[in-house]
């Protein structure tokens, strides 16, 4: 087990704030994007997928049911994927999972925005199921604190039930939770927005704004990858 730096609180690259900032403003734009201009569904999570697919079966409607089976059986591969390949990526030692996956979001990303806007919108959106299913399950806690990147409930949750507590016995601390989850609200809403402007401006290729931000947050997973926290290439993300 890792020692801490002395004098302060340490915790990895990946696990940092600003991390998790650039993530949940691209969560929103993925949101954005694929309701805006690919099919008019949400692909960061799966719980609508499942109220119309249940919907379906209800009313007697299987082979409509069925179709929500493709992004559900996306979502869930992702996560048995991201769990399988983080313990074989780690005994590697070059980079982290979260640093790897996020760099192959990127590429995802960048193919996504090439394609013709004749192919059908399931393959974006099946594909960015998979991706938002890796990325929930790797980036789990910012700086000790349980945050998601892709949706949105929890972190509603999170804000009212924190600003509540502050209210009642003026915790520092306590406050600054409830500001971090609104925080990540606003962000996410942030990236909606920019999907939205991106869309009416480049059409299918707006979908590399996205990419932009996966740049930089590539870049600097990387390279403290390979310097500062070469050593820590071990040492597991918190909520792991």
């Amino acid at each position: 087990m890792e020692e801490e730096r002395p004098g302060e609180s340490f915790f990895l690259e990946c696990e940092r704030l600003w991390v998790f900032w650039g993530l949940m403003l691209v969560g929103g734009f993925y949101g954005g994007y694929t309701y805006g201009i690919r099919g008019r569904v949400f692909c960061n999570a799966q719980t609508a997928n499942l109220l119309v697919m249940a919907m379906n079966i209800g009313n007697g409607n299987f082979r409509k049911a069925a179709y929500y089976l493709i992004p559900f059986s996306a979502y869930f591969l992702g996560i048995v994927v991201s769990e399988i390949l983080a313990k074989e990526i780690k005994r590697l030692r070059f980079a982290r999972w979260d640093t790897i996956l996020v760099g192959f979001e990127m590429v995802v990303v960048f193919f996504l925005g090439l394609m013709p806007s004749d192919w059908p919108d399931q393959i974006c959106q099946v594909t960015l199921n998979f991706i938002c299913a890796m990325q929930f399950n790797t980036f789990r806690q910012a700086e000790g604190i349980g945050m998601a990147t892709t949706f949105c409930t929890n972190h509603l949750r999170q804000f009212a039930s924190f600003l509540v507590r502050y209210c009642r016995g003026k915790d520092p601390s306590v406050g600054r939770k409830s500001a971090l989850h609104g925080l990540m609200l606003l962000l996410f809403m942030l990236g909606v927005i920019l999907a939205t402007l991106g869309i009416r401006l480049f059409s299918y290729r707006s979908i590399w704004i996205a990419d932009l931000i996966l740049l930089v947050l590539f870049c600097r997973l990387l390279l403290a990858d390979r310097t500062y926290e070469r050593e820590l290439l071990l040492r597991k993300p918190g909520g792991h």
